[in-house]
């Protein structure tokens, strides 16, 4: 039976394609993915600890904006000079280095930004005795000793066109500056393999910029030979007390290669569900092909039987076919997958992130997945098959009877779906009216409940759905329409199985669509309806806006209204709500406040304005007098003096900025709202950005930018997941050409027949497309139908959270998707309908 199976597979080599095709798919995602992130995770985690190499004691200030106390009361920004100093003293240290970092942005030629602004970042060049920093390596020219100096990293340098000795123009968040170029450097730093750039000041400089001259962010500690980091590490712990926290360099390696293992078990995993998604279309498509090849073989298993065979040995006999195709497709698919994880650590290239050196990592567990999960999926698609080809009568066989299903095994198997789709039904239902704590758990469940119900009922649904358009197909296109539309209910199970694939890519598709063009016209409402201002400011790489940028922008001709949003510590009754300093009297002239009670004038007269969110969850009154607490322990007393409607980019407390400047040495502004007299204009923004010099490092949008900020976003995460679903709807693709191959050679006679009374090719290949056609089209309503209500119901679990959420049906894409499932149908018929039109009519007829 063995060498039967064997000999089957090698006869029925084009038949078994499309099955090898679907099975290598999916094994080369989950062998690619798998390959993939062992191979990063390794590089990475050989950087992790090369950087911390010679790392013995690593010790960072628990506050890098000025916070953290003095002993004698005042306020310490960092690790002093005098505490360096004294760690370096500590017993068994050879060295140590004070770092102090953060954004600086580089302009290029045209004075565009290098890089993606939030890993843009300055630091300081520590160089030891040797006049080195062993942190980086210089290609050209030295490390800056001036305070007109800088060093670029090799890669940023090579993108403005810069070298030794050019000026070089910096944004920190302050005024943009010109400094010299004094060097080109190498480094394993992330920022730069991330795809920023990475500028070096002098220490002094760079402490100037971020902190405050004299101290440092973060201190590194080599050990002398013999010494024990453990006992550098409690006499380091010693001289910082609760300031800053101290660790060993193995720790910190540790606890980064902890870091990054999760990272890549979370990309691992929806990597992984998008192949499980591509394999279980895939077993359609296998199930499919079997169940075909066993009927077609009807006679040959039956002589089997006839001749002793059990019904245990033709079931065996099946499904080592299968197993021989799955290890086969296996194999070839753990090839693709090696090359797919390539070409993905490439692809990130492309995203501008520079991957860290390093083999190619093929782990005993991503090939053991791999064959396992291709051979363990095709013997599972072709289990049925394989049942039901030992089913067949011995006698019933010989007579080319095929085993016709029962009127009870349809009974039971639609029972089974319609208790499987409205239990699905149900859980969904009462998931959405859950909402965001349990419901997205019960939508889940209720998802993959009415999906196998669906499935299982698609055999029977297809048949009064397909009724529908069978008219009008035979109206349209005469006799060949008319044959297509019954032969697409002639076999209710395989158009059901086909039309799965393409029903399961469709709802994913469908559901991701709607959701995100939902989320899409919320945010477009969100903008339209909260904003007045005319220009959002912000710094490229998301860190604070210098006070002279509020200054200066001020003073330009034409801004009606200006209000900075500035991050602010406040503790009301022990809480720390987020609270946001801002203008009193501009900020209702920037933002469309909606069910204002009280005044917001009482933001210039020691009052507060709060969300009516904020009021309700603090028991806050309009009114009521409230204790606070300032960044700097000094406390006051203010009032309520405003309730207004949550806006989406105001935090839920505002407070005037006069009232807790006395107590902020150095304001944190994240961003600057501006009104201009006559709106936008070009001539409007161009101003704005002459007066802060041209600054690379900050950003300007206007509300269309603004929108499409937010709605970038929405549509990047929609194409990375319509990419990654491709390969389901392409498998899917793979099961309508499976199909229809097969239904022409099964119905070889019958085509003669049609030919030789008078159906030319034309028509014939035309009631193949046709029958693609209405397949793929069927699958694609009920996909798109399933996708919708699955959509409303997460909807309806995060709605809440979506400032004017309103579920929003995208009729243009839903028509697109229909349109292309046709086309899918078209193409897919291509081979077979050519196929079908070259058979010759008499050698056709006289086949059985």
């Amino acid at each position: 039976m063995f060498r039967t199976a064997l000999r089957t597979v090698l006869a029925h080599k084009a038949r078994l394609l499309m099955t090898v095709l679907a099975v290598m798919l999916g094994v080369a995602f989950v062998s690619g993915t798998l390959v993939f992130t062992d191979t990063i995770g390794n590089a990475f985690r050989n950087q992790s600890a090369k950087s911390y190499k010679d790392v013995a004691v690593a010790v960072t200030a628990h506050d890098r904006r000025g916070n953290g106390e003095r002993k004698d009361g005042g306020k310490s920004p960092g690790i002093s000079r005098g505490t360096v100093e004294k760690i370096g003293a500590v017993d068994g240290v050879a060295s140590v280095t004070g770092r102090v970092s953060g954004f600086a942005g580089v302009a290029d030629a045209d004075g565009k930004l290098i890089g993606n602004g939030w890993s843009n970042t300055g630091a300081n060049f520590a160089p030891g005795a040797n006049g080195q920093d062993a942190a980086y390596t210089f290609t050209d020219g030295s490390g800056p000793t001036r305070d007109d100096e800088i060093a670029l990293d090799k890669s940023s340098a090579a993108k403005g066109g810069y070298q030794v000795g050019d000026q070089v123009r910096v944004a920190t968040n302050g005024p943009v500056k010109e400094y010299a170029l004094s060097g080109v450097f190498t480094t394993e730093d992330g920022s730069v393999n991330a795809g920023g750039s990475l500028v070096l000041f002098d220490t002094a400089v760079a402490q100037k910029l971020y902190l405050e001259p004299g101290y440092f962010m973060d201190v590194t500690v080599t050990a002398a030979a013999g010494a024990s980091d453990s006992a550098i590490l409690t006499d380091v712990k010693g001289l910082v007390g609760d300031s800053a926290e101290a660790r060993t360099g193995k720790e910190l390696a540790d606890e980064q290669a902890a870091n990054i293992e999760s990272g890549l078990s979370t990309l691992n995993q929806m990597l992984l569900a998008f192949a499980a998604i591509a394999l279980f279309v895939g077993v359609f498509l296998i199930s499919n092909t079997f169940t075909m090849l066993v009927a077609q073989r009807t006679r040959e298993l039956a002589l089997m039987r006839a001749v002793g065979a059990s019904r245990r040995q033709v079931k065996r006999s099946v499904l080592t076919e299968a197993a021989v195709v799955g290890a086969i497709a296996s194999a070839v698919g753990f090839l693709v997958g090696l090359g797919l994880a390539t070409g993905l650590r490439s692809a990130m290239g492309t995203f501008g992130a520079k991957m860290p050196a390093g083999p190619l990592v093929i782990s005993p567990t991503a090939v053991g997945a791999a064959f396992a999960v291709g051979v363990l999926i095709t013997l599972v698609a072709a289990w049925l098959p394989a049942r039901r080809a030992a089913k067949i009568p011995p006698v019933a066989a010989m007579s080319s009877v095929h085993a016709v299903a029962t009127t009870r095994s349809l009974v039971v198997r639609n029972s089974i779906g319609a208790a499987l789709a409205l239990l699905g039904a149900v859980l969904i239902v009462a998931g959405a009216a859950a909402g965001a704590d349990n419901g997205r758990l019960l939508v889940g469940a209720g998802a993959f409940l009415t999906m196998i119900g669906v499935i299982v009922l698609i055999p029977l649904l297809s048949r009064p759905v397909i009724a529908l358009v069978r008219p009008a197909l035979q109206r349209v296109f005469g006799v060949a329409g008319k044959l297509a539309g019954q032969n697409a209910v002639r076999n209710p199970r395989r158009t059901g199985a086909t039309a799965s694939a393409l029903a399961i890519g469709l709802t994913l598709v469908t559901a991701l669509t709607v959701i995100g063009v939902t989320i899409g016209q919320a945010v477009d409402r969100m903008t339209t309806d909260n904003i007045r201002a005319d220009y959002l400011v912000t710094m490229a790489g998301g860190g604070p806006l210098d006070e002279s940028v509020v200054t200066a922008l001020e003073k330009v001709s034409g801004v009606s209204a200006l209000s900075p949003q500035q991050a602010t510590s406040l503790k009301i009754k022990g809480k720390s709500p987020a609270a946001s300093a801002v203008a009193p009297g501009d900020i209702e002239r920037l933002f469309a406040l909606s069910g204002v009670s009280g005044s917001l004038d009482s933001l210039g007269q020691d009052g507060i304005a709060v969300t009516d969110t904020a009021a309700e969850s603090n028991g806050w009154k309009l009114g009521d007098t409230v204790d606070v607490t300032y960044a700097d322990g000094a406390s006051a007393r203010l009032k309520v003096g405003a309730v207004y409607t949550e806006n989406a980019f105001l935090s839920p407390v505002l407070i005037s900025r006069d009232l807790v400047a006395p107590h902020e040495t150095k304001p944190y502004i994240a961003e600057v709202w501006v009104k201009m007299d006559g709106g936008a204009s070009a001539a409007h923004e161009q101003a704005l950005v002459d007066a802060l010099g041209d600054n690379p490092g900050i950003a300007f949008m206007d509300q269309q930018d603004i929108r499409n900020t937010y709605g970038g976003f929405i549509n990047t995460a929609l194409n990375i997941m319509y990419g990654l679903l491709a390969m389901a709807l392409i498998i899917a693709v793979l099961g309508v050409v499976n199909t229809l191959a097969m239904s022409v050679f099964e119905r070889q006679q019958e085509i003669g027949m049609l030919r030789a009374i008078g159906l030319d090719r034309g028509r014939v290949k035309r009631m193949i497309r046709l029958e693609a056609v209405v397949i793929s089209v069927f699958g694609a309503v009920i996909g798109v139908m399933l996708g919708t209500f699955l959509a409303w119901a997460v909807g309806e679990t995060f709605k809440d959270s979506v400032q004017g959420y309103a579920l929003v049906i995208p009729w243009d894409r839903i028509g697109i998707f229909l349109v292309l499932a046709g086309l899918v149908g078209v193409l897919a018929a291509l081979w077979p309908a050519r196929s079908a039109a070259k058979l010759n009519m008499l050698t056709a007829i006289k086949t059985e």
